[in-house]
């Protein structure tokens, strides 16, 4: 046993279980006290393996933060096939969300690009749906962005509309799967015949940076309907979170603990740091409990404040069954529409742009190498093999990386595979145990919106933070960054006011045509792209050179003065001798390179 001096200096890395403390019993590792912790920039790094207690709860505090987005999403596919009327079907739909986010988070974190990444319900595939939805008849939506919105709080009010027949909403979700599947296919296509790792040439952070801030600019009114409910709570949850990985983070907290080898003892440790989004939700649910049982908050259901009660949604836990099995074809043979179809492909190239820029802003969170072609390519492919058999089990949406849970990590400081394959795995059990995972759907709205402004708030930052690698004082740069920003919100919500945008005559050409000037992502991402291609400018002005990364790269290795991993985190789960074979130099989304040389590789490049 280490001395009690020896005890004071030893740092939160020696708590890790790792090979080094082999030395150690299991008993004396988890024990040791950490009182130099504060300066420390992450508690657990990607390949780390925290305590399974540890884990199971930090993947608890994910799974809650994005729990909302995957509600909201299965609900807009539900109001997309005219299907918000029937609650037994969107009970359905929210199952075979929560268990294909599961699947495409394990699957991700696996054998995906191999970073930290939640892996969930892409509103960037729902929202284009929504807006071009009344081209085909086949559909019966015709909301506008506004009234697109206005579904996200509306989530437990019935729809006064006739109840549509089930046949009907059966041959819509069978239209969406089939498009949406093709979509899938172009998706995987992009990365596994390394096409996306080729346009990483093209694509750098003065394309990314607008395309997320303008996706941040579009989710703020839905946001605002989950905080609107009572700003008081939403607010007290921003508020106790804050302080507690903020003003509180140079802090550790005296936890009692007891260990058979050493009894009980109070170890220093940054509970209320890791787990301040968590800890922030579960008191303020509590105080919402205490206010609703003693009626505090009105209980009229056409209320605004009703949502903020604990039992305004109470009916979900009873009305979903205890066991359901999601399987593709579920909702019969795949049928296919042309105007899902290309509102699936317009959402695919946001989607894809945004995974991207997820890549590497979670690369920056995490503190490794930017990752390198073939990881990027890897994750792109994983993504579009997902969203074509989420299509085929009839989610009605695809897969896509959620930068939220990214800004959590920056909050937790916790970092490791292993927590987010232990939330793909919690997802896959609330999508098999429905009356499990309406537990969470129960929680109080103000309550989620304080916890997305606080993970969104924190990924907003680590997004500008990407201009750290281009020259800001470019006046170049700041041309492109400005324009794009402003015309992505300028020519949208034009063409949202206007009545007919685009008249030609062809009344479905002009409608698509309005679907496409409506969308600030598209607008923004185009402008900034062929700005950025067009103008002159150096790689590195541009932030390319830093994104780019080469063969020669990895195998030299990483900067161990500026990352706390190296490429080792991208290492696909591949036989190692099949990866120094020539053949994989064909392949795009395989390391052949990395791996080539014997000694580097066996360095843990």
């Amino acid at each position: 046993m280490p001395s009690e001096t020896q005890e004071e200096k030893t740092d939160v890395e020696q708590i890790k279980l790792t090979e080094q403390d082999s030395c150690k019993t299991k008993d004396e590792v988890l024990e040791t006290t950490v009182e130099n912790y504060a300066d420390k920039y992450l508690i657990y790094g990607v390949n780390d393996a925290p305590p399974i207690h540890i884990t199971i709860v930090c993947a608890l505090q994910q799974g809650l933060l994005s729990l909302s987005g995957q509600l909201i999403v299965s609900l807009l596919v539900a109001e997309a096939v005219c299907a918000s009327n029937n609650e037994i079907f969107k009970a359905r739909l929210l199952s075979s969300t929560l268990f294909m986010s599961g699947v495409t988070t394990v699957a991700m974190n696996l054998f995906g690009i191999r970073l930290p990444l939640f892996q969930g319900a892409a509103s960037e595939y729902v929202i284009p749906l929504l807006l071009v939805a009344n081209v085909d008849g086949t559909f019966c939506s015709s909301l506008t962005p506004e009234s697109e919105q206005s579904v996200a709080i509306n989530m437990t009010a019935n729809a006064s509309i006739e109840e549509i027949p089930i046949d009907r909403i059966m041959s819509n979700i069978q239209a969406l799967q089939g498009s949406l599947m093709v979509a899938g296919v172009v998706h995987a296509m992009l990365g596994f015949t390394g096409l996306i790792g080729f346009l990483l040439k093209f694509v750098g952070p003065l394309t990314i940076v607008p395309t997320l801030v303008l996706i941040f600019i579009f989710l703020i009114k839905p946001v605002l309907k989950f905080v609107e409910v009572n700003w008081g709570i939403a607010m007290s949850t921003v508020l106790l979170a804050v302080i507690l990985f903020l003003y509180l983070g140079n802090h550790n907290m005296p936890v009692p603990v007891w260990t058979p080898s050493g009894g009980f003892r109070i170890v220093h440790y940054p509970l209320h740091q890791v787990f301040a989004i968590l800890i922030s939700i579960i008191v303020n649910w509590i105080i919402c409990g205490i206010l609703t049982k003693f009626d505090v908050i009105e209980n009229d259901p056409d209320g605004k404040g009703y949502n903020a009660r604990t039992d305004a949604r109470s009916d979900i836990i009873s009305d979903n069954p205890w066991i359901t099995f999601p399987y593709p074809g579920q909702y019969g043979p795949f049928s296919f529409s042309g105007a899902a179809f290309l509102s699936c492909m317009i959402a695919t190239l946001i989607s894809v742009l945004d995974s991207i820029g997820d890549y590497y802003a979670c690369a920056r969170v995490c503190r490794v190498p930017a990752p390198p072609r073939h990881a990027v390519n890897r994750g792109i492919l994983i993504e579009g093999v997902c969203s074509f058999i989420s299509g085929s089990v009839g989610c009605g949406h695809a897969t896509s990386t959620y930068g939220g849970n990214i800004g959590a990590i920056g909050v937790s400081k916790v970092a490791s595979r292993r927590v987010f394959l232990c939330t793909g795995i919690l997802y896959i059990l609330f999508g098999i145990f429905g009356k499990f995972s309406a537990i969470f759907i129960t929680i109080p709205y103000p309550v989620l919106g304080g916890a997305i402004v606080v993970m969104f708030g924190i990924f907003f930052g680590v997004v500008l933070s990407n201009l750290e690698v281009t020259n800001m004082s470019s006046p170049r740069n700041m041309a492109i960054i400005g324009l794009s920003i402003f015309i992505g919100l300028s020519v949208p919500t034009w063409a949202q006011k206007v009545e007919n945008p685009v008249n030609t005559g062809n009344g479905q050409f002009d409608r698509i045509m309005a679907m496409l000037l409506g969308n600030p992502n598209l607008i923004g991402t185009i402008l900034a792209c062929f700005l950025d291609n067009t103008v002159p400018g150096s790689d590195e002005d541009r932030g390319i050179a830093a994104w780019q990364v080469s063969d020669d790269d990895v195998t030299a290795g990483h900067d161990k003065t500026k990352f706390n991993e190296g490429y080792e985190v991208y290492s696909p789960l591949f036989p190692r001798r099949l990866l120094s074979s020539k053949v994989m130099k064909f392949i795009p989304f395989l390391p052949y390179e990395a791996y080539k040389d014997p000694e580097t590789f066996a360095n843990g490049v």
